[in-house]
């Protein structure tokens, strides 16, 4: 099967659980078919919105394999894989099954807080590992550290497979100065659907969305009016969907975005601790402001 770039309009699926606890297949179908008949681009498998650091060994594997199967090669499948334990990250990769798996997420390496050099270093030896496509993922607000330009451009300039970069620094200066000076082979990605329309407007390729679990075919709607140019028209969605974008992150991410799907039938609203569902007003917000798109 031929692997697929991810670009236009992915979503960091969610995980939803029985009110055991357990992981439930059942919803995860359902979700997965919503993706596929929405013209979601790829999914985003086991990222942060996922709940993964709460899953075990054997969970994931189903979750992907189960996914993969489902989805059959009609969208693309990117799989978070990354850790601050850089062998440990080299060990998955190159024992785990990723048949399937059209790119991997690695997660700039989290606690314990490495130097540019050691950044460098931890992803150059992870794309030595393997022969999948790599996207970079800097989140600064989880890890404790930035992940500089400067770094990942030496990245995607001295590794063939590291071809994307999921931009979730919320720092739109430093993303443009990415974006400005990146090569050619390297594709960036939003991490944050508020700050989408201003990172695909400066040549982003698309966006990683938490808010695209819960309404697919708008947030397609508002990428593909990006990757036509259409500035205006796609200012005006971004508008409109602002309220939204800031509600799903209030009590916590995937709480907002599980509240509302729970409200629109689709999950339990279960999270894993030390997660924990979004309050009762959060939840309201979010099923008034669900009203109006």
């Amino acid at each position: 099967m031929t692997q697929k770039r991810m670009r236009g309009m992915g979503v960091a699926i969610i995980t939803p659980f029985t009110e055991n606890n357990e992981v439930d297949y059942a919803a995860l179908e359902k979700l997965v078919d919503l993706h596929l008949n929405s013209g979601t681009d790829f999914l985003c498998v086991q990222g942060t919105t996922g709940e993964t650091p709460t899953l075990t060994i054997d969970e994931k594997r189903n979750i992907r394999k189960r996914i993969i199967k489902q989805v059959d090669g009609r969208m693309g499948i990117m799989l978070g894989c990354g850790g601050n334990n850089t062998q440990a990250v080299i060990n998955e990769l190159q024992n785990e099954d990723f048949t399937g798996v059209d790119g991997i997420l690695c997660v700039v390496p989290y606690y314990n807080k490495p130097s540019q050099e050691g950044m460098y270093r931890h992803f150059k030896a992870i794309a030595d590992s393997t022969t999948l496509p790599i996207y970079l993922y800097n989140v600064p607000g989880r890890t404790g550290v930035n992940m500089q330009p400067e770094t990942t451009i030496r990245l995607a300039n001295d590794c063939k497979n590291i071809i994307g970069f999921k931009a979730a620094s919320g720092n739109l200066d430093q993303i443009k100065r990415l974006i400005d000076n990146k090569p050619d082979t390297l594709d960036v990605l939003s991490g944050d659907d508020g700050l989408t329309y201003d990172i695909m407007k400066a040549g982003g390729v698309g966006v990683i969305s938490v808010f695209g679990n819960v309404y697919p075919k708008q947030c397609v709607e508002l990428v593909r009016l990006l990757e036509q140019g259409k500035y205006e028209e796609a200012a005006q969605l971004s508008e409109k969907y602002s309220e939204i974008f800031k509600l799903l992150f209030v009590d916590g991410n995937p709480a907002g975005a599980k509240a509302q799907l729970a409200t629109m039938g689709y999950i339990k609203n279960v999270l894993r601790l030390p997660l924990i569902p979004a309050s009762a007003e959060v939840t309201e917000a979010l099923r008034v402001a669900g009203e109006k798109i």
